[in-house]
């Protein structure tokens, strides 16, 4: 029959697919998300510790504070042939923590906390594709102490240290629903069999969990702000390329029905080795350990800010993003006994651009308007699109508002729709000694309300 093993798909996409392409999310201010996420150009108080550590030094007061978090409600649907399956995400929960500090009129530093990458969806069991993935959640962490120093009055440069941790989990079946059906006309011999067959017919009868932790790495992110006029600013910022490794992650086998698989296995592959055909092994994942790597891409942002009048501000945004570091996807299994299991899967992401456009109004002396959109495209190629992250071209339109019922207290609300263009696709796969592709139609949407708070005094 065939040699169960676990092939291209050990994702370590580090939580909240839809809020951006890829594994990178992009909900790391809630005024920003306002305004689709622009802020490059923008001087954004601590904020600006993401955005453009330049702008930090442009700060007015002695010292800024900020925090909050987004719900991301994500929705996919996988369909070929009449056939409909759609996922059960959990809610994402992306957070963000900025305290910045003035320490002369042209200098000043602080810390920033947030989650810049993460991917969770849940497909469930005995899903047409759980060969490839059942369930997968990624997260990283961003620990960013920075500087701005204003050289001049109209010129802010800026620089800041990513600590970056991060983990995963991944679930996917080895043995899926229907895979044993191939095993039928061994029934007429084995008159047993059929009912055995009948009852994992339906279900995945041999899982495996993947999971482990990054060890912190290291990235920076730099930026440079100038004043061209009173009225108009431009920006850019780079953050790098940070490269996390499992130095040694774990997995668990999970069952159906042990005890009846294990059964079935010991009677059916005397014959399959009798008709010259491969055994059924579950490989034992569970007894090793395995080292893997995944690239979380650059992003250059390039941007121009337009202050129309003294109350309304406008800002454009073109965000490249690095995905072509993202190869392939090596895993290494540890123990001798699970050499043959390594994984050596080809990813070849593709560089992308994600478009931005927002505006701010102040309506009253404590209230501002704001609204945003946004066009993302996806890294990934059609011959590689695959469950784990099916990406595609995707639109967000973004409103929100501060409202400060204090001088130097903002209550900060966004919303953010992002809909993909849908797409048809397909992933390779071993199955029978044989590749084959699992391929489809792929929808999104997600919906991301956001919330923060401000505080500078």
């Amino acid at each position: 029959m065939k040699k169960i093993i676990v092939v291209a798909g050990l994702l370590l996409t580090m939580g909240f697919h839809a809020s951006a392409e890829g594994y990178q999310v992009n909900l790391q201010s809630t005024k920003q998300a306002g305004m689709a996420h622009v802020g490059a150009a923008l001087k954004l108080g601590a904020e600006s510790m993401h955005f453009n550590p330049a702008g930090l030094s442009f700060m007015k007061e002695n010292i800024s504070l900020s925090a909050g978090a987004s719900a991301v409600f994500t929705d996919l649907e996988y369909s070929k042939d009449g056939y409909k399956h759609n996922s059960d995400n959990p809610i994402g929960t992306p957070l963000y923590l900025y305290a910045g500090f003035k320490i002369y009129d042209n200098l000043a530093a602080g810390v920033s906390v947030n989650t810049p990458y993460g991917s969770s969806i849940d497909w469930g069991l005995n899903w047409a594709g759980s060969r490839l993935v059942q369930d997968i959640t990624l997260k990283s962490f961003s620990i960013q102490p920075t500087i701005s120093y204003r050289p001049f009055d109209k010129l802010s440069l800026g620089a800041g240290l990513m600590f970056m941790y991060g983990n995963f989990s991944l679930s996917r079946a080895l043995i899926p629903a229907g895979d044993l059906e191939s095993l039928r006309p061994f029934a007429a011999a084995v008159p047993s069999l059929g009912q055995t067959l009948d009852n994992f017919k339906d279900i995945d009868a041999a899982s495996a969990t993947l999971s482990g932790d990054a060890g912190v790495k290291i990235g920076f992110n730099v930026g440079a702000m100038y004043d061209i006029t009173d009225k108009i600013t431009v920006g850019v910022s780079y953050r790098s390329k940070v490269t996390m490794r499992v130095p040694e992650g774990h997995a668990e086998m999970n069952y159906a029905n042990e005890t009846e698989l294990k059964q079935l296995i010991a009677t059916v592959n005397p014959l399959l080795i009798a008709y010259k055909k491969n055994p059924i092994v579950i490989p034992p994942l569970d007894k090793g350990t395995f080292t893997a790597e995944l690239p979380l891409p650059s992003n250059l942002n390039v941007a121009v800010s337009y202050k129309a009048t003294d109350r309304l501000l406008l800002s454009g945004e073109v965000q490249f993003v690095g995905w072509s570091a993202y190869k392939a996807l090596n895993v290494q299994f540890s123990q001798e006994v699970l050499n043959g299991y390594s994984i050596n899967a080809p990813k070849n992401y593709e560089n992308t651009r994600i478009y931005r456009l927002g505006g701010q109004f102040a309506a009253t002396e404590r209230l501002d308007l704001r609204l945003g959109a946004y066009l993302d495209e996806s890294p990934v190629p059609g011959e590689f699109l695959n469950p784990e992250t099916p990406s595609m071209n995707k639109m967000g339109l973004s409103t929100g508002l501060s409202f400060r019922p204090l001088e130097r207290l903002s209550v900060d609300l966004a919303f953010t729709y992002v809909t993909g263009f849908g797409r048809d696709g397909s992933y390779p796969y071993v199955s029978n000694d044989q590749v084959k592709a699992f391929g489809g139609h792929y929808d999104v949407k997600a919906f991301n309300p956001s919330f923060g708070i401000s505080y500078a005094f």
